[in-house]
Protein backbone atom coordinates (compact mmCIF):
# COMPACT_ATOMS: atom_id res chain seq x y z
CA UNK A 1 0.00 0.00 0.00
CA UNK A 2 1.56 3.34 -1.09
CA UNK A 3 2.00 6.30 1.38
CA UNK A 4 -0.33 9.08 0.50
CA UNK A 5 0.67 12.22 2.07
CA UNK A 6 -2.19 14.85 2.34
CA UNK A 7 -2.15 18.44 3.12
CA UNK A 8 -3.46 19.31 6.30
CA UNK A 9 -5.17 22.37 7.48
CA UNK A 10 -5.00 22.19 10.75
CA UNK A 11 -7.22 24.02 13.18
CA UNK A 12 -6.15 27.06 15.24
CA UNK A 13 -6.71 24.70 18.60
CA UNK A 14 -4.64 22.23 17.20
CA UNK A 15 -2.12 24.14 15.47
CA UNK A 16 -1.46 25.90 19.17
CA UNK A 17 -1.28 22.39 20.81
CA UNK A 18 1.59 20.35 19.33
CA UNK A 19 4.21 19.55 17.33
CA UNK A 20 2.57 18.72 14.03
CA UNK A 21 3.25 20.90 10.90
CA UNK A 22 0.25 22.04 9.36
CA UNK A 23 1.61 21.69 6.02
CA UNK A 24 2.25 18.15 4.54
CA UNK A 25 1.97 15.45 7.07
CA UNK A 26 2.18 11.43 6.42
CA UNK A 27 -1.47 10.20 6.68
CA UNK A 28 -0.28 6.75 7.34
CA UNK A 29 1.35 8.41 10.38
CA UNK A 30 -1.75 9.80 11.70
CA UNK A 31 -3.06 6.55 11.18
CA UNK A 32 -0.87 4.16 13.17
CA UNK A 33 -1.07 6.72 15.74
CA UNK A 34 -4.62 6.27 16.11
CA UNK A 35 -4.15 2.39 16.15
CA UNK A 36 -1.80 2.48 19.09
CA UNK A 37 -4.07 4.61 20.72
CA UNK A 38 -7.64 2.77 19.89
CA UNK A 39 -7.98 1.12 23.23
CA UNK A 40 -8.29 5.26 24.59
CA UNK A 41 -11.50 5.55 21.88
CA UNK A 42 -12.98 2.59 22.72
CA UNK A 43 -11.93 1.22 18.68
CA UNK A 44 -11.57 -2.23 18.35
CA UNK A 45 -8.88 -3.70 15.51
CA UNK A 46 -12.15 -4.52 13.23
CA UNK A 47 -12.53 -0.51 13.14
CA UNK A 48 -9.17 0.07 12.57
CA UNK A 49 -9.22 -2.71 9.49
CA UNK A 50 -11.75 -0.45 8.08
CA UNK A 51 -10.09 2.72 8.43
CA UNK A 52 -7.44 1.57 7.06
CA UNK A 53 -9.60 0.59 3.69
CA UNK A 54 -11.00 3.70 3.84
CA UNK A 55 -7.70 6.03 3.91
CA UNK A 56 -6.31 3.19 0.54
CA UNK A 57 -8.96 5.11 -1.18
CA UNK A 58 -7.46 8.72 -1.23
CA UNK A 59 -5.68 9.60 -4.02
CA UNK A 60 -2.83 12.66 -3.51
CA UNK A 61 -4.51 15.90 -4.59
CA UNK A 62 -7.79 14.66 -4.86
CA UNK A 63 -8.48 15.50 -1.31
CA UNK A 64 -9.67 14.03 1.77
CA UNK A 65 -12.95 13.04 0.99
CA UNK A 66 -13.49 8.72 0.27
CA UNK A 67 -15.96 8.63 -2.42
CA UNK A 68 -15.76 4.92 -2.75
CA UNK A 69 -19.20 3.02 -2.23
CA UNK A 70 -20.01 0.69 0.76
CA UNK A 71 -19.60 -2.30 -1.23
CA UNK A 72 -16.23 -1.20 -2.73
CA UNK A 73 -15.18 -0.49 1.02
CA UNK A 74 -16.46 -3.88 2.80
CA UNK A 75 -14.24 -5.88 -0.54
CA UNK A 76 -11.38 -3.73 0.76
CA UNK A 77 -11.56 -4.26 4.43
CA UNK A 78 -11.67 -8.09 3.40
CA UNK A 79 -15.30 -9.18 2.71
CA UNK A 80 -17.27 -7.61 5.89
CA UNK A 81 -20.88 -7.40 5.81
CA UNK A 82 -22.48 -3.66 4.99
CA UNK A 83 -24.24 -3.54 8.25
CA UNK A 84 -20.47 -4.38 10.35
CA UNK A 85 -19.20 -1.34 7.53
CA UNK A 86 -22.00 1.23 8.90
CA UNK A 87 -20.99 0.55 12.59
CA UNK A 88 -17.53 1.02 11.64
CA UNK A 89 -17.78 4.30 10.05
CA UNK A 90 -20.93 5.55 12.57
CA UNK A 91 -18.56 5.14 15.51
CA UNK A 92 -15.89 7.23 13.90
CA UNK A 93 -18.77 9.88 13.05
CA UNK A 94 -19.42 9.91 16.82
CA UNK A 95 -15.53 9.96 18.10
CA UNK A 96 -15.61 12.78 15.09
CA UNK A 97 -12.87 11.27 13.30
CA UNK A 98 -15.12 10.95 10.27
CA UNK A 99 -18.02 13.58 8.75
CA UNK A 100 -20.49 12.71 6.23
CA UNK A 101 -21.62 15.04 3.47
CA UNK A 102 -24.36 12.88 2.07
CA UNK A 103 -25.80 14.02 -1.39
CA UNK A 104 -29.81 14.42 -2.24
CA UNK A 105 -29.34 10.48 -3.29
CA UNK A 106 -27.05 9.57 -0.96
CA UNK A 107 -24.34 8.97 -4.41
CA UNK A 108 -20.55 10.00 -3.14
CA UNK A 109 -19.08 12.41 -6.04
CA UNK A 110 -17.64 15.49 -6.79
CA UNK A 111 -19.02 18.57 -8.72
CA UNK A 112 -17.45 21.72 -10.07
CA UNK A 113 -18.89 25.07 -10.60
CA UNK A 114 -16.96 27.40 -13.96
CA UNK A 115 -16.05 29.45 -11.34
CA UNK A 116 -13.59 26.38 -9.93
CA UNK A 117 -15.87 25.38 -6.54
CA UNK A 118 -15.88 22.23 -5.70
CA UNK A 119 -18.47 20.30 -3.13
CA UNK A 120 -17.24 16.84 -2.33
CA UNK A 121 -20.28 14.31 -1.45
CA UNK A 122 -18.88 11.25 0.54
CA UNK A 123 -16.76 10.31 3.81
CA UNK A 124 -14.81 13.49 4.77
CA UNK A 125 -11.67 12.35 6.61
CA UNK A 126 -10.66 16.33 7.22
CA UNK A 127 -11.50 16.08 11.16
CA UNK A 128 -9.64 12.78 11.84
CA UNK A 129 -6.75 14.28 9.78
CA UNK A 130 -6.74 17.76 12.04
CA UNK A 131 -6.89 16.19 15.09
CA UNK A 132 -3.18 14.53 13.84
CA UNK A 133 -1.21 16.65 17.01
CA UNK A 134 -3.90 15.26 19.66
CA UNK A 135 -3.52 11.46 18.00
CA UNK A 136 0.29 11.66 18.24
CA UNK A 137 0.74 12.70 21.75
CA UNK A 138 -1.71 10.60 22.85
CA UNK A 139 -0.07 7.58 20.75
CA UNK A 140 3.91 8.60 22.03
CA UNK A 141 2.40 8.75 26.37
CA UNK A 142 0.94 5.38 25.65
CA UNK A 143 4.24 4.18 23.80
CA UNK A 144 6.17 5.96 26.95
CA UNK A 145 3.93 4.26 29.17
CA UNK A 146 4.46 0.64 27.82
CA UNK A 147 7.98 0.99 27.59
CA UNK A 148 8.62 2.07 31.41
CA UNK A 149 5.78 -0.53 32.62
CA UNK A 150 8.56 -3.02 31.05
CA UNK A 151 11.28 -1.23 32.42
CA UNK A 152 9.77 -1.91 36.14
CA UNK A 153 8.17 -5.04 35.39
CA UNK A 154 12.20 -6.82 34.65
CA UNK A 155 13.40 -5.05 37.87
CA UNK A 156 10.49 -6.90 39.91
CA UNK A 157 11.57 -9.97 38.42
CA UNK A 158 15.07 -9.43 38.65
CA UNK A 159 14.72 -8.97 42.16
CA UNK A 160 12.33 -12.18 42.43
CA UNK A 161 15.16 -14.05 41.12
CA UNK A 162 17.72 -12.85 43.45
CA UNK A 163 15.05 -12.84 46.34
CA UNK A 164 13.93 -16.58 45.17
CA UNK A 165 17.53 -17.73 44.97
CA UNK A 166 18.54 -16.61 48.79
CA UNK A 167 14.52 -17.87 50.38
CA UNK A 168 13.18 -20.24 47.95
CA UNK A 169 10.13 -20.28 50.73
CA UNK A 170 9.57 -17.01 50.37
CA UNK A 171 5.74 -16.84 50.16
CA UNK A 172 5.88 -13.05 48.60
CA UNK A 173 7.67 -14.65 45.67
CA UNK A 174 4.24 -16.81 44.69
CA UNK A 175 2.01 -13.47 45.69
CA UNK A 176 4.54 -11.21 43.23
CA UNK A 177 4.55 -13.76 40.21
CA UNK A 178 0.84 -13.95 40.07
CA UNK A 179 -0.04 -10.06 39.98
CA UNK A 180 2.37 -10.51 37.24
CA UNK A 181 0.16 -12.46 35.46
CA UNK A 182 -1.95 -9.60 35.28
CA UNK A 183 -2.24 -6.70 32.85
CA UNK A 184 -0.98 -3.82 35.62
CA UNK A 185 -1.15 -0.23 35.16
CA UNK A 186 2.43 1.81 35.84
CA UNK A 187 1.56 2.91 38.85
CA UNK A 188 0.60 -1.20 40.22
CA UNK A 189 4.14 -2.07 38.71
CA UNK A 190 5.68 0.71 40.84
CA UNK A 191 4.07 0.02 43.92
CA UNK A 192 4.39 -3.94 43.26
CA UNK A 193 8.40 -2.52 43.07
CA UNK A 194 8.30 -0.97 46.39
CA UNK A 195 6.95 -4.32 47.70
CA UNK A 196 9.65 -6.38 46.14
CA UNK A 197 12.28 -3.84 47.38
CA UNK A 198 10.86 -4.06 51.17
CA UNK A 199 10.93 -8.06 50.96
CA UNK A 200 14.72 -8.25 49.49
CA UNK A 201 15.52 -5.55 52.34
CA UNK A 202 15.02 -8.23 54.84
CA UNK A 203 17.63 -10.35 53.65
CA UNK A 204 20.14 -7.89 54.81
CA UNK A 205 18.58 -6.71 57.63
CA UNK A 206 16.79 -9.45 59.48
CA UNK A 207 15.68 -8.60 63.07
CA UNK A 208 17.44 -11.17 64.50
CA UNK A 209 20.92 -11.57 63.16
CA UNK A 210 22.27 -15.44 62.50
CA UNK A 211 24.33 -16.38 65.04
CA UNK A 212 27.09 -18.88 64.75
CA UNK A 213 26.02 -22.62 64.72
CA UNK A 214 28.20 -25.26 66.37
CA UNK A 215 28.51 -28.11 63.64
CA UNK A 216 30.99 -31.00 63.76
CA UNK A 217 33.57 -30.65 60.86
CA UNK A 218 33.71 -32.76 57.55
CA UNK A 219 35.91 -35.54 57.27
CA UNK A 220 38.44 -33.24 55.03
CA UNK A 221 38.20 -30.63 57.66
CA UNK A 222 40.54 -30.36 60.46
CA UNK A 223 40.27 -30.55 63.97
CA UNK A 224 40.06 -26.59 64.73
CA UNK A 225 36.94 -26.14 62.57
CA UNK A 226 34.96 -28.95 65.31
CA UNK A 227 34.13 -25.93 66.81
CA UNK A 228 33.82 -22.24 67.73
CA UNK A 229 35.32 -21.60 71.34
CA UNK A 230 33.59 -18.74 73.63
CA UNK A 231 36.92 -17.12 72.91
CA UNK A 232 36.60 -16.48 69.27
CA UNK A 233 32.55 -15.71 69.42
CA UNK A 234 34.17 -12.33 72.09
CA UNK A 235 36.69 -11.54 69.14
CA UNK A 236 33.86 -11.87 66.77
CA UNK A 237 31.92 -9.34 68.77
CA UNK A 238 34.54 -7.33 70.04
CA UNK A 239 36.70 -4.21 68.81
CA UNK A 240 39.54 -4.49 70.98
CA UNK A 241 42.22 -4.65 68.05
CA UNK A 242 43.53 -1.15 66.50
CA UNK A 243 46.90 -2.34 65.16
CA UNK A 244 47.47 -3.41 61.83
CA UNK A 245 46.56 -6.89 59.89
CA UNK A 246 49.32 -8.29 57.64
CA UNK A 247 48.12 -9.42 54.21
CA UNK A 248 50.38 -12.43 54.69
CA UNK A 249 48.99 -13.59 57.98
CA UNK A 250 45.49 -13.31 56.63
CA UNK A 251 45.91 -15.36 53.78
CA UNK A 252 47.86 -17.83 55.78
CA UNK A 253 45.13 -18.31 58.45
CA UNK A 254 42.26 -17.99 56.41
CA UNK A 255 43.64 -20.76 54.00
CA UNK A 256 40.46 -21.90 52.67
CA UNK A 257 39.71 -18.53 50.98
CA UNK A 258 43.18 -18.86 49.49
CA UNK A 259 42.73 -21.89 48.27
CA UNK A 260 40.91 -20.53 45.27
CA UNK A 261 43.03 -18.25 44.18
CA UNK A 262 45.20 -19.06 41.36
CA UNK A 263 47.61 -16.72 41.99
CA UNK A 264 49.74 -15.08 45.35
CA UNK A 265 47.68 -12.68 47.12
CA UNK A 266 50.45 -10.16 47.86
CA UNK A 267 48.50 -7.30 49.00
CA UNK A 268 45.46 -5.55 50.16
CA UNK A 269 44.64 -5.10 46.44
CA UNK A 270 44.51 -8.62 45.60
CA UNK A 271 42.90 -9.57 48.60
CA UNK A 272 40.46 -7.26 48.13
CA UNK A 273 39.90 -8.36 44.35
CA UNK A 274 39.93 -12.07 45.35
CA UNK A 275 36.91 -11.21 48.43
CA UNK A 276 34.90 -9.32 45.43
CA UNK A 277 35.31 -12.67 43.46
CA UNK A 278 34.52 -14.89 46.72
CA UNK A 279 31.72 -12.66 47.71
CA UNK A 280 28.90 -14.00 45.15
CA UNK A 281 29.80 -17.69 45.30
CA UNK A 282 29.44 -17.40 49.63
CA UNK A 283 25.88 -16.06 48.33
CA UNK A 284 26.56 -12.20 48.98
CA UNK A 285 25.19 -9.64 46.36
CA UNK A 286 28.02 -7.48 44.83
CA UNK A 287 26.05 -4.62 45.83
CA UNK A 288 26.40 -5.77 49.24
CA UNK A 289 30.30 -5.97 48.71
CA UNK A 290 30.38 -2.28 47.27
CA UNK A 291 28.34 -0.98 50.13
CA UNK A 292 29.74 -2.72 52.67
CA UNK A 293 33.55 -1.70 51.79
CA UNK A 294 32.09 2.27 51.88
CA UNK A 295 30.67 1.70 55.34
CA UNK A 296 33.68 0.02 56.68
CA UNK A 297 36.21 -0.05 54.56
CA UNK A 298 37.96 -2.22 52.34
CA UNK A 299 40.26 -3.98 54.80
CA UNK A 300 37.50 -4.81 57.32
CA UNK A 301 35.13 -5.47 54.40
CA UNK A 302 37.69 -8.17 52.38
CA UNK A 303 38.83 -9.85 56.14
CA UNK A 304 35.30 -10.45 56.60
CA UNK A 305 35.04 -12.64 53.88
CA UNK A 306 38.16 -14.52 54.06
CA UNK A 307 37.04 -15.03 58.24
CA UNK A 308 33.14 -16.64 57.13
CA UNK A 309 35.26 -18.73 54.78
CA UNK A 310 37.61 -20.36 57.39
CA UNK A 311 34.68 -20.52 59.69
CA UNK A 312 32.16 -22.55 57.11
CA UNK A 313 29.67 -24.47 58.17
CA UNK A 314 29.59 -22.95 61.88
CA UNK A 315 27.50 -19.87 59.87
CA UNK A 316 23.96 -20.27 58.43
CA UNK A 317 23.73 -17.86 55.57
CA UNK A 318 26.82 -15.52 54.47
CA UNK A 319 24.88 -13.17 53.03
CA UNK A 320 23.18 -12.18 56.38
CA UNK A 321 25.75 -12.46 58.55
CA UNK A 322 28.25 -10.58 56.18
CA UNK A 323 25.47 -7.64 56.51
CA UNK A 324 25.22 -7.75 60.13
CA UNK A 325 28.90 -7.49 61.08
CA UNK A 326 29.75 -4.82 58.38
CA UNK A 327 26.59 -2.90 57.62
CA UNK A 328 24.13 -3.89 60.68
CA UNK A 329 24.05 -4.14 64.47
CA UNK A 330 27.55 -5.44 64.50
CA UNK A 331 29.43 -3.23 62.63
CA UNK A 332 31.21 -1.29 65.41
CA UNK A 333 31.76 -4.60 66.79
CA UNK A 334 33.49 -7.18 64.50
CA UNK A 335 37.02 -7.07 64.91
CA UNK A 336 38.79 -9.06 62.19
CA UNK A 337 42.77 -8.47 64.12
CA UNK A 338 41.61 -10.25 67.22
CA UNK A 339 39.87 -13.32 65.57
CA UNK A 340 42.44 -13.52 63.17
CA UNK A 341 45.07 -14.44 65.75
CA UNK A 342 43.06 -16.45 67.99
CA UNK A 343 42.28 -18.12 64.36
CA UNK A 344 46.01 -18.49 64.13
CA UNK A 345 46.49 -19.44 67.37
CA UNK A 346 43.75 -22.15 67.54
CA UNK A 347 45.89 -23.88 64.41
CA UNK A 348 49.34 -24.00 65.75
CA UNK A 349 47.80 -25.35 68.87
CA UNK A 350 46.53 -28.25 66.72
CA UNK A 351 48.94 -27.96 64.41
Amino acid sequence: MAFTKLSIRTADADASRGSISAAETDIWTIFRALRDARSVFGLRPGHIQTLQAMLSFLKPGHGETVFASNDSICQRVGGIDERTLRRHINRFVELGFIKRNDSSNRKRYRVRSSSGECISYGLSLTPLLQRASELIAIAHEMENNRRDRIFVRKQILTKLAHLEEHDPSNTFINHARRALRRKLSLTEYHALLADTDKECQTLYTPDNPPETVELPANDGQTVRHQSMSEEEKKDLDSNTGNEALKPDLLTSVCDQATSFSTERLRDWLDIENHARTLAPMMGIHPETFEKAKNAVGAQKASCAIFIMLQLGQRIRDFGAYFHSITLGQRQDQFDPVALIKRLSKTAMQTA
